[in-house]
This record gives structure tokens, C-alpha cells and sequence, in this order.
């Protein structure tokens, strides 16, 4: 999971989105430096810590951040010193992974997809991807269900012309890479990856 300080563009501001606030109209509380952000009916959509590099200790640099298991208990802390009772169990397991394709089979409805079961190490996942190059038996980086590319788009479980996908078999340029091919076609690793592990972005 990913949260987000750019005091550059932004200010002092750590930004802890847990869902796409666009959708919906917003409300907050303020708890001192924390503000806690709702929907109308109530549904928790995430939190802004301001004042963020006095009270956490975060990383140089603007942009995303890898939410550790050290940074989310600083969090815990404040936000119980500020009487707030959220229980911030979040998932951070890595959401960039190295993917095997055991299977692909072509989409019952569409022509250029192709429906793909991909071995994630500790699960396999139905994708539906509509890349030219993608074949069974290669190794490719899976953006899983709560990814945030680097385009900012959230990864979540759809369904594409009525196939269920649970995640993104990812080109280069989808993952930010420089000189990334201008052609189209997902991103085949060689033997050197292992299954299941994670796939840094630079």
C-alpha cells in the first residue's frame, strides 16, 4: 500500500487515501493535525496527516511512498494520541509482483483479449489482457487488486466484457520504466525473476 508526500506540490501534507474520493461527496473531522475523510453516508475514504515530517519520520523525495509495517505503527500511535479509534489494518503486502502465465485462452466476447491464469506465488489470478505479445509460459509483473500505478490508477478486481479480472499483466510503460517501447505489448521478464516476488519500481 501506498500513501503520498510531496511537500513540493502540496506542503507538509502525508495523504492516506484508502478510496477514490471523486465518487463521492466528501465530509472531514478534524482531529488537530489529522483530518479524516468521509463520505456523506459515513464511509471512511481516508486521512490527511499535516505538519507530516514533525511528528513522522519520512523518506526524501516527493511522490509515493511504501507504507512499512514501522511507518503504519507511528500512525497507530498519533492517531490514538489523537483519540482516534480506526483500526488501521491495512494489506502491505507487495502489490508489484513477479507472475508466471500458465494458461492463456481467447475472451469469449472480444476478438483482441485474451483471458490469462497467472501463478502470483501465493495465489493464481484470472486476468483478462488485451496486450499482443502476452502467451502462456512466460514471467511478467502483475500489478495486484489495490495497486496504484505510477499513472496514479487504482488496480481492482472488474470484469471486461463480462470476464472477471483480479489485476493487470503491465507493460513498461505502464510501470514508469524509461525508454519504455513506443509498441504495445506487456513486459516478459526473463528466467532471472522469481515467482511470487516483488517487483520494485524505480
Amino acid at each position: 500500500m501506498d500513501v503520498f508526500y510531496n511537500p513540493n506540490g502540496i506542503g507538509d501534507v502525508l495523504l492516506i487515501p484508502l478510496k477514490d474520493g471523486n465518487r463521492y461527496e466528501m465530509e472531514s473531522t478534524n482531529y488537530d493535525n489529522v483530518t479524516r475523510i468521509t463520505s456523506a453516508d459515513g464511509e471512511l475514504l481516508g486521512y490527511n496527516i499535516f505538519q507530516a515530517s514533525q511528528v513522522l519520520d519520512l523518506p526524501n523525495g516527493n511522490g509515493p511512498i511504501r507504507l512499512s509495517e514501522d511507518l503504519l505503527e507511528k500512525i497507530r500511535k498519533l492517531f490514538r494520541e489523537k483519540g482516534i479509534k480506526d483500526p488501521l489494518d491495512f494489506d502491505l503486502t507487495p502489490k508489484f509482483v513477479v507472475g508466471y502465465v500458465t494458461t492463456k485462452e481467447p475472451h469469449e466476447n472480444a476478438d483482441k483479449l485474451s483471458v490469462c491464469q497467472v501463478d502470483v506465488g501465493t495465489e493464481k489470478l484470472q486476468i483478462v489482457c488485451g496486450a499482443p505479445n502476452v502467451d502462456a509460459n512466460q514471467k511478467v509483473v502483475v500489478a495486484k487488486v489495490g495497486a496504484t500505478m505510477p499513472s496514479g490508477m487504482k488496480i481492482k478486481d472488474s470484469e471486461l466484457r463480462g470476464v472477471p479480472s483480479n489485476g493487470m499483466i503491465c507493460s513498461q510503460k505502464e510501470l514508469g520504466i524509461p525508454n519504455a517501447p513506443k509498441e504495445k505489448g506487456i513486459y516478459v521478464l526473463d528466467d532471472s525473476y522469481n515467482v511470487g516476488e516483488e517487483f520494485k519500481l524505480s
